[in-house]
Formats: structure tokens, sequence, C-alpha cells
């Protein structure tokens, strides 16, 4: 032994970027706060601040699939002010509640003004995860599987992507469900209030992959004659 340590080990080797999802931050809304357990929005946004600056890096990609306030200018506003003081390069997928989708007439008066804080802003987007096409949406497919808050409310249909066998990030739904099919959940009330990354989406894309081809081959072997030996 030489006694020495190589410096070269001791050399802290950067951390790789990462890509998260997220949805559904509604800052400043106070309805929200309180069904999140707080007692104002005050304490709700500076816990998801705490959160997401916890987990999101500087060199790191957020897309954050809607809502991103209660909506109104100046709530918008807010919640942009809010958004830019966090880490990472943003994406949106506007929602129901951002009036920059084009649900809302006149969804060109703000677009400069989160083009600010977002490095773009879009409707939809279709991205490749392992070899799959990702799909990324604020709204959830509408599918028997999507539960009663999604069946029942119609008002967004136009708006929602058709499943046509594709993955799909979605937001909107503000349950605890992390995946229902192909749809997987990234708002924050299923991810215990902060941002998803992009190595768990991979792993519940993995498993599903796993279980479906599992059932798939139980069932076949189910259909197989049996032999005597």
């Amino acid at each position: 032994m030489t006694g020495q340590l190589d410096g070269a080990n001791l050399t802290r080797q950067p951390r790789r970027a990462q890509v998260w999802y997220t949805s559904d931050l509604h800052i400043g809304h106070r309805l929200i706060a309180g069904l999140r357990g707080f007692d104002d929005s005050d304490d709700h946004d500076a816990e998801l601040a705490r959160r997401w600056d916890n987990d999101v890096s500087a060199g790191d990609t957020v897309w954050v699939l809607g809502d991103i306030s209660a909506g109104g200018r100046g709530g918008q506003r807010r919640a942009l002010e809010w958004l830019s003081e966090r880490p990472g390069v943003k994406h949106l997928i506007a929602g129901n509640h951002d009036s920059v989708h084009p649900m809302h007439i006149d969804t060109h008066k703000m677009l400069s003004t989160y083009l600010e804080v977002f490095a773009s802003v879009q409707q939809s987007a279709r991205r490749k995860l392992a070899g799959q096409t990702l799909l990324l949406s604020h709204f959830p497919y509408r599918t028997a599987a999507l539960g009663p808050y999604v069946e029942t409310d119609s008002r967004f249909d136009q708006w929602r992507l058709p499943g046509m066998g594709a993955w799909l990030l979605h937001g909107h739904s503000h349950d605890s469900i992390r995946r229902r099919g192909k749809s997987i959940h990234v708002g924050l009330d299923a991810w215990n209030l902060a941002p998803v990354s992009i190595d768990t989406i991979a792993q519940i894309m993995q498993n599903a992959q796993t279980n479906d081809d599992g059932e798939a081959n139980e069932a076949e072997n189910s259909r197989r004659p049996r032999t005597c030996g």
C-alpha cells in the first residue's frame, strides 16, 4: 500500500440530468390547498416548492401537465412567478385552468408571459420512452377504467386524446391512483405532492408489460389441450 488515496476516486461524479413530470400544481388555489390538508394556500405553495426543489436540479427538465393555478390573470401570474423560482427547464402541456389552452378565447394574449417561464407551451406532446410512444396531455383518456370523476365529467371530451393504444401521461383527475391501463397519472395528488421521475415512469411501463405478458402466457397455456404422459 502506498498510503495515498487516488484523487480521481475522490472526485464526485456529476449527477446526470433527469426528466420529471408533474401536474395540477394549483398554486394559490385555496380550495385545492384545503383538500390537500393545508390551512392556507401560502403553506401549500411553500411545501410544494420545498418538495420540487428537493428533487429537481437546475439542469433537469420538468414537464408540467397543466393547471398551474386556479385561473384568472392574477392567479396565473402568481403561479408563473412561483415557477420561475423553481429549478429546471420547464415545458407546459396546458390544462383547463391555464388560459393558454386553446379551449379558451383569446388564448394568445398570455402566451408571451407564459413563454417567459416555460421553454415551450403545447396542448399535447409525443415522446419516446424505452422504444414506446408516450403521449402527454392534461386530460386522461375516456375509458371505462378511469373512474367516476372522469366518467361523469364530459366538459372536456373535445380536448382529450383518443385512446388508440399508446401510453399516456396525464393529470386532471386529482386522485391517488397512479396507473389505469396504459394511462399514468402524474398529478401531485398521486405522487406525494412532488414531481415523478422518468425512471419511475419507465419502471411502471416495464412492470405493466411484464404483468401483461404473464397474463397473456397464462391465458395461452390455459387454452392448450392437456396431454397424458
